[in-house]
């Protein structure tokens, strides 16, 4: 049995990053276990791409819809097979924190399996498609099938992965020096998938990069133009352009943040990536 990754255009012809082929229909209603082990980025074979599997559902949302709200009962796990999410906490005063980010191939849900409640809230970004697994099919479903409970572990843990990228995100004082890292970690995931990992379609907005990122919406702003000033980014609103990919990457290595002057911050990212 084949278990290796694929890159998703293949697998799934998936839309350009962190977008929706708004046209795309969802699989019938008799979805297939292998229908998820390839959303979640393997090729299944044999067992795992049999007939369909009672209780196993697909669910599609219009961008705004919440798909799951912090404190309801969980019942059930969700792979994502298109468009993308944004995982969120609402505090007391009603302000959203913006925890993360999820697109095609991620699970959702699965951190409230120990308390039976969504700990995070799940809101559609653009029109997406999941596929809905309940807590009381899975044992069985991973049972039947080698294939998606190895695809599941292996999804799981890459999302471990990328929490200790976010947390890295933050480790950055200067916000230039923040969003270049969170567009290092979009491009990487396009790249992921198979797609341009120079020009980014973002499905979020600049308040969620803001509240995911720790800064204000007016400081997301700023630093989007300095980095597009510094000649790393062209940016037209949600379309992103990585002009040099090897200064990109060098300023995310940088901690406390740049020079005020386009040639010298160059010059340092530069340095810094020889060093």
């Amino acid at each position: 049995m084949d278990l290796s990754p694929t890159p998703l255009l293949a697998r799934l012809e998936a839309a350009p990053a962190w977008s929706v082929d708004r046209h795309r229909a969802m699989p019938p209603a008799g979805a297939t276990l292998g229908d998820v082990v390839r959303a979640l980025g393997f090729e299944p074979e044999g067992e795992a791409a049999g007939p369909a599997f009672p209780g196993l559902g697909t669910q599609r949302l219009r961008a705004g819809a919440t798909l799951s709200r912090e404190g309801d009962p969980a019942d059930a796990l969700f792979v994502v097979r298109y468009g993308s999410f944004k995982c969120q906490r609402v505090s007391e005063d009603g302000y959203e924190q913006v925890l993360a980010f999820a697109g095609p191939g991620d699970v959702l849900g699965f951190e409230a399996l120990h308390v039976g409640r969504h700990t995070t809230g799940a809101v559609a970004l653009e029109d997406v498609g999941v596929f809905v697994l309940p807590w009381a099919m899975l044992r069985e479903g991973r049972r039947q099938s080698p294939a998606l409970d190895h695809a599941l572990q292996v999804a799981l843990s890459r999302q471990l992965a990328r929490a200790a990228e976010m947390a890295q995100m933050m480790a950055a004082v200067a916000a230039e020096v923040r969003l270049a890292r969170f567009v290092q970690w979009v491009s990487a995931r396009a790249a992921e998938r198979g797609l341009s990992a120079t020009r980014l379609r973002l499905s979020m907005g600049r308040r969620d990069i803001a509240s995911l990122l720790g800064v204000a919406h007016e400081t997301v702003s700023r630093a989007f133009t300095t980095l597009a000033d510094w000649g790393l980014l062209h940016v037209n609103n949600r379309d992103i352009e990585i002009l040099d990919a090897e200064a990109l990457r060098a300023a995310t290595r940088v901690t406390r943040g740049l020079p005020d002057e386009p040639a010298g911050a160059r010059r340092l990212a530069r340095t810094r990536l020889a060093a």
